[in-house]
Parts: structure tokens; C-alpha cells; sequence
């Protein structure tokens, strides 16, 4: 593998190829790689026309690069035996990365409202740290709410449901998983998220005995 020229052309993107054991996954991903139809699809196609769309990577100071978009394409291709995969490095601060890496797969069809959720409350929290460090110490009581306003034009929500999206992260793992699939809607989900864990073990203990799940009324 060439390395890039970081000297001559830094501004410039080259498409180069690097071998796959040499990607990692991005620190706290939130979106799912799963061995679906989807994937077989996706492997489908890269065996027929190849990774059309490289890998975005960022480099690490071992040597490695973790992966800013492209968990998909890495796993097709591995899986159908690549060994070498084509990439654009990108030197990304670690904000910067998480807010690239949550825009890329926002892009994707099929995302879960758990995957949403977690891509929302971590863009969230990295234009917060990002707009901080730009004030030099001085408070800002209203950086929050520019930052879910500004999230909210970017994804096309309103502020008001990517606050929302936001406050399921603090659902207990079960009770996500009743939401990704379908089972208890997004509003019953977000009232059922202000209480504390404790309770909403409780309340799910109660929706399997009862064979139920809580509607909005």
C-alpha cells in the first residue's frame, strides 16, 4: 500500500486501497452491522461490480485506521474474502469524526430508532464540546438548545423529536429492542424513558406478564 503524500496535495483526496486487518471499527459505532438479506445483497454487488463507494477512514497513531463510514462495506468484503479494500483518509479531529461518521450512516434506508437515537445523542454531544471549546471558557446557557436546533436541520427533524430520539437512549436495552421492532411505539417509548431504571424493569416485567405493551393513552 502507498501511503498518501501528506506534504504535497494535503487538501487533495486520493482513493488508495489498505488491507482490511488494518481497519477498526469506530469507538461506540451505534449503528448495527448485521449478517442480514441486506448484507447478502450487499455482498452481491461487491462481487459483481466491486466497492463502488470507498471506505472513509481516519488515521490512529498505531499505524491503523478506524473506520469513519464504510462498517458495511469492510464486513461484505471480508466476508466474500477481500483482503485489501479502497479507502479515503481523512485526518479528523475526534469530534470532527464523530459528526462525519454519524451524517455518512444517516444517510442509510434502513436505520432503527435505537441507531438514531444513539447517532443523535452522540452528534449532540460533539457540537456541544466543539461550540465549548470555541466560546474559551465562556458559558453559553443556550448551546444546547442551538445544538439540537442544528441537528435538527441537518437530519431533516424537528427540534422537538430529536430531543425525543435523544431521551430513549436512556431506556433499559429491552425496552429499546421493543421499539426496533415494532412492538411498543416511539411516543409510549419516550414516556416510558423518564423513569428510572429500576421502574422500567418493573413496568417490563409487568408488560410480559400481562402479554401487553403501554399504548400513548
Amino acid at each position: 500500500m502507498t501511503e498518501p503524500n501528506r506534504q504535497s496535495g494535503e487538501n487533495e483526496e486520493r482513493i488508495i486501497e489498505i488491507e482490511i486487518e488494518r481497519l477498526r471499527p469506530f469507538k461506540e459505532h451505534p449503528f448495527q452491522v448485521k449478517d442480514d438479506k441486506e448484507m447478502f445483497l450487499l455482498q452481491e454487488s461487491i462481487e459483481k461490480y466491486g466497492i463502488l463507494n470507498p471506505l472513509i477512514v481516519r488515521p490512529r497513531q498505531d499505524g491503523t485506521y478506524e473506520i469513519i463510514s464504510g462498517h458495511r462495506r469492510k464486513f461484505a468484503a471480508e466476508k466474500i474474502g477481500y483482503r485489501k479494500v479502497p479507502v479515503i483518509i481523512r485526518v479528523l479531529k475526534d469530534d470532527e469524526a464523530v459528526v462525519s461518521m454519524v451524517d455518512s450512516n444517516l444517510q442509510r434506508e434502513m436505520i432503527s430508532p435505537s441507531e438514531k437515537a444513539f447517532a443523535y445523542k452522540m452528534k449532540y454531544e460533539a457540537i456541544k464540546r466543539k461550540a465549548g471549546r470555541r466560546k474559551c471558557g465562556q458559558v453559553d446557557h443556550n448551546l444546547g438548545k442551538k445544538s439540537i436546533e442544528l441537528i435538527g436541520e441537518e437530519c431533516g427533524d424537528s427540534p422537538k423529536q430529536v430531543q425525543r430520539y435523544i431521551k430513549i437512549t436512556e431506556l433499559i436495552p429491552e425496552m429499546l429492542e421493543k421499539v426496533d421492532d415494532g412492538s411498543m411505539g416511539f411516543t409510549p417509548a419516550v414516556q416510558l424513558s423518564f423513569l428510572k431504571k429500576k421502574e422500567q424493569k418493573e413496568m417490563l416485567d409487568a408488560m410480559e406478564f400481562a402479554q401487553c405493551t403501554p399504548s400513548l393513552s
